[in-house]
C-alpha cells in the first residue's frame, strides 16, 4: 500500500505542493491501522491520497481522491435510520455503514470543496457528505457533484439511492 500512495502521491503533487513524501511516509510507518484503513479505501475504489494537513490538528487528510465517486460504494442510501425505513426495493446497504466498515469519516462539505479546488471530481457521478442533524432529522441527506466547473451541494431524501452515487471519505493522519 506504501509504494501505491508514494507513486500517486509523486504523481499528483498539486493536491499537496508544501508536503514531501518523506514526512507522510513516517506519519503511516507509525500509524499501522491507518494504512490499513488506506488499503480498504483503494479496494473500494477510492484511490486515496492526501490532500495536505487539517488546520485544527496539524494532521494529514488522506481522502478519496478518485475521479469518479469509488465505484465500490455506489448504490446506497445515507444511513442506517433509512435503510430500516426504506420497506420497498431498499439498497444493500447505507453510507453509515460502509464507512465503518472502511474505517472512514464522511467527507464534510468543507473537505469536498477542498478536494474540488484541487482538480475536477464527480463530473459524472455525486457523492452523499456528512448532513448536519437539522437537516438529518426532517429526513434528507446532502451530496455534492461538479456540473458547469461548479461544485454544487444538493439534498435528498435520506433513503434514495442512486447507481451514479456514491461517497468519498477520509481519515487524518
Amino acid at each position: 500500500m506504501l509504494e501505491i500512495l508514494k507513486a500517486r502521491f509523486s504523481e499528483h503533487k498539486e493536491r499537496h505542493p508544501d508536503l514531501e513524501w518523506s514526512e507522510a511516509e513516517q506519519r503511516l510507518i507509525k500509524d499501522p491501522a491507518a494504512i490499513a484503513v488506506l488499503q480498504r479505501m483503494e479496494e473500494s475504489g477510492g484511490e486515496p491520497d492526501t490532500v495536505g494537513y487539517d488546520a485544527k490538528t496539524g494532521k494529514l487528510i488522506f481522502c478519496d481522491c478518485a475521479k469518479e465517486s469509488p465505484a465500490g460504494r455506489r448504490s446506497l442510501c445515507y444511513d442506517e435510520k433509512a435503510l430500516k425505513e426504506r420497506t420497498k426495493n431498499p439498497p444493500s446497504g447505507s453510507v453509515e455503514q460502509k464507512a465503518k466498515e472502511i474505517g472512514v469519516t464522511i467527507m464534510t462539505e468543507e473537505i469536498y470543496q477542498r478536494l474540488q479546488s484541487l482538480g475536477s471530481y464527480d463530473l459524472k457521478t455525486s457523492s452523499w457528505i456528512a448532513t448536519p442533524d437539522s437537516i438529518r432529522s426532517k429526513g434528507g441527506a446532502l451530496f455534492c457533484e461538479r456540473r458547469y466547473d461548479t461544485v454544487f451541494t444538493f439534498h435528498n431524501g435520506a433513503d434514495s439511492y442512486y447507481s451514479v452515487r456514491g461517497f468519498r471519505g477520509y481519515i487524518l493522519v
